[in-house]
């Protein structure tokens, strides 16, 4: 009988372990609000989100926390739950539609007469003194010309951990498409 209370006990618990590996994985927020997407109508502002590029040490699955000026740690135990470009890239649809209202923003092709956005992102991490950074810069390609601006924010983080840098770097990152935003309305 001991024997098998045994067995019983180490059976349960590597079950438990098997389970829970220790692993925590991430997905940046989307907005809460619903967003109306407008129909594409004569005279309305078509946008295509087309790509989001990440450098390499974001573009794996751990998140990145910066320890010095010129030291970053990916987090083995901490990871992104899909590739962050992708969660960067639906969630940059998701802000741009609700801050612009009448356009159609979309992450596929919509057409001839559409404007196209890319961004590279070059910063999207924690660092050592409580702030994350969100860097980069972005290009629209619209009617012929390139617009291209660069973007540099830092947020201090209000709590410790990845939950309070993971949420962090989402506001810094929607705040990043409400400037986008802001600039689309007032180049068209």
């Amino acid at each position: 009988m001991k024997k098998w209370l045994t067995l019983a006990a180490v059976l349960t618990l590597s079950a438990c372990s098997s389970s829970d590996n220790g692993k925590t994985y991430y997905q940046l927020p989307q907005s809460s609000q619903p967003v109306m997407q407008a129909v594409s109508q004569p005279g309305s502002h078509l946008l295509w989100v087309d790509q989001i590029t990440v450098p390499d040490f974001l573009a794996g699955t751990g998140v990145v926390y910066q320890t010095t000026d010129v030291q970053y740690v990916i987090a083995s135990s901490n990871l992104w739950a899909s590739p962050l470009d992708q969660q960067l890239r639906n969630t940059l649809v998701s802000n741009l539609s609700s801050a612009l209202p009448g356009w159609v923003v979309a992450s596929q092709p919509l057409g001839n007469d559409q404007e196209a956005l890319s961004v590279n992102v070059t910063g999207f991490h924690g660092r050592y003194d409580g702030k994350v950074i969100v860097s980069g810069e972005w290009l629209l390609k619209r009617q012929g010309e390139i617009i291209k601006r660069p973007f540099h924010i830092e947020l201090k983080q209000q709590d410790d951990g990845y939950d309070a840098m993971v949420k962090t770097l989402a506001q810094g990152w929607q705040q990043e498409a409400k400037s986008m935003a802001s600039e689309l309305t007032r180049l068209n």
